[in-house]
């Protein structure tokens, strides 16, 4: 494998580590320090964490340490050792070009309807958002998708769980077919919540996908509005998996 300059700091290991999640990029969440260690032939979890530290301090990569798996690839960084680098870490640098950031728009209950500001969802920040390998998202284009996150259980069955994010398509009420699982604002009450859209004879039916669960039943002169279709699913990493 050809070597970057000493100038930079990188060795073969920070290389091999790189390329692996480089790899991993397109799965949209981090590899875990165990898997980064199995891959790149580095048994220890401590000397795994000393590269890690190493390739942070040196602003190749970004950790926080308050998520599990925290951690991202700073494609800005990459960029400037250009061609000092071996063919894998190449091909990571281009992976991350091919990232969309699309924006965490809000939260929605996967329960009962919840109240979420009927405009935007609004609940983070405008600078918050979740990046995905292009390759990976529908070909509709990407100002069309948003992510929230998921409050509830409602959707287990569709292995959709609290806490996981779910990437939307806006999409109309015309556009919406019955099985879809979306996202429904309810004006008359102020709240949301994902389920499963059905349109019935007087009525519209949003099911859930948890036996324990009852369909909600809205009258079809009561208005509703589609807000989005769900079209990927990021689980949610446990708590200690690092």
């Amino acid at each position: 494998m050809m070597m970057v300059r000493k100038s930079k700091g990188l060795g073969e290991r920070h290389i091999k580590i790189l390329g692996f999640l480089g790899e991993h990029q397109d799965k949209g969440y981090p590899p875990s320090i165990r898997e980064i260690g199995e891959q790149t032939g580095i048994s220890s979890t401590s000397v795994v964490n000393y590269y890690l530290e190493q390739l942070e301090k040196w602003g190749y990569i970004e950790r926080d340490r308050h998520i599990s798996r925290g951690m991202r690839v700073v494609p800005e960084r990459l960029a400037e050792l250009g061609s000092t680098f071996a063919a894998p870490v190449q091909a990571l640098a281009q992976a991350i070009n091919e990232l969309i950031r699309i924006p965490l728009a809000g939260r929605i209950g996967a329960s009962l309807p919840m109240p979420v500001p009927a405009s935007d969802f609004s609940y983070y920040g405008p600078e918050e958002g979740v990046e995905i390998a292009r390759s990976l998202l529908p070909a509709k284009k990407a100002e069309e998708l948003f992510a929230l996150e998921v409050s509830g259980t409602s959707m287990i069955d569709a292995m959709v769980n609290d806490g996981d994010i779910v990437i939307m398509r806006q999409i109309s009420n015309a556009e919406t077919k019955d099985g879809d699982m979306v996202a429904v604002w309810l004006p008359e009450r102020d709240e949301t919540t994902l389920k499963y859209f059905y349109k019935e004879k007087n009525r519209y039916r949003l099911q859930p996908a948890n036996p324990t669960m009852e369909p909600i039943y809205i009258p079809k002169e009561e208005p509703l509005e589609i807000r989005g279709k769900v079209v990927m699913v990021i689980r949610k990493i446990a708590s200690g998996a690092m």
